[in-house]
């Protein structure tokens, strides 16, 4: 059978299986125009041995939401036979490169499979290169809801990224606001330095 058709049959993506067959875990061969071909019946790669589950969300605000996240990929894992042995939840952006509990799980090599719900709930950018990497390393990352629409993906990256840098200015401008009452506050000598 192909290489597509024995991905699909065992429950992975396509580029494990190439990975899988490149690696010689998966026994075939391929033909002179490029089709690979698997000549055996059961994988002899096993299911993920070490499996953490990573929810996600913004705001503190929606950690109900985090929660009923999390128990989707309990139930997702749980259909296809994943025994998870960690389950990390983290309230933080997307955008933000310094999450400690998402650094910490892609830091753990004894993690061999992490399991995200959407890829921006591992990150708004990049996820591709944190694919890579993790293959490298023999392990993986399954998203188990892939966009259906490009655009669609890129409109919500775009206003994820607008939305951070407002934050971030308006941030700035209040710290400016209030350091610039402070100064005048002590300029002028009074007591009421605190703004």
């Amino acid at each position: 059978m192909k290489l597509s058709e024995y991905a699909q049959k065992v429950g992975v993506r396509y580029e494990t299986a190439w990975r899988w067959f490149k690696a010689g875990t998966i026994r075939g061969h391929q033909l002179p125009t490029g089709t690979i071909i698997i000549t055996e019946d059961e994988p002899t790669a096993t299911a993920p041995t070490r499996v953490a589950i990573y929810a996600r969300v913004s705001a503190a605000e929606n950690t109900p939401n985090l929660d009923t996240q999390a128990d989707r990929l309990v139930s997702y894992c749980a259909a296809k036979g994943y025994q998870v042995h960690a389950v990390i939840k983290e309230i933080g952006s997307g955008v933000n490169d310094s999450r400690p509990r998402f650094l910490q799980l892609l830091a753990d090599p004894t993690i061999t499979h992490i399991v995200v719900e959407y890829t921006d709930r591992a990150t708004r950018f990049g996820f591709r290169y944190i694919e890579t990497l993790l293959q490298q390393q023999g392990r993986t990352i399954e998203v188990v809801n892939q966009a259906e629409n490009g655009k669609e993906d890129l409109m919500t990256d775009l206003v994820a990224i607008v939305y951070s840098f407002a934050t971030r200015l308006y941030g700035q401008r209040r710290a400016k606001q209030k350091t610039d009452v402070i100064v005048k506050a002590l300029t002028e000598g009074t007591d009421d330095a605190t703004g």
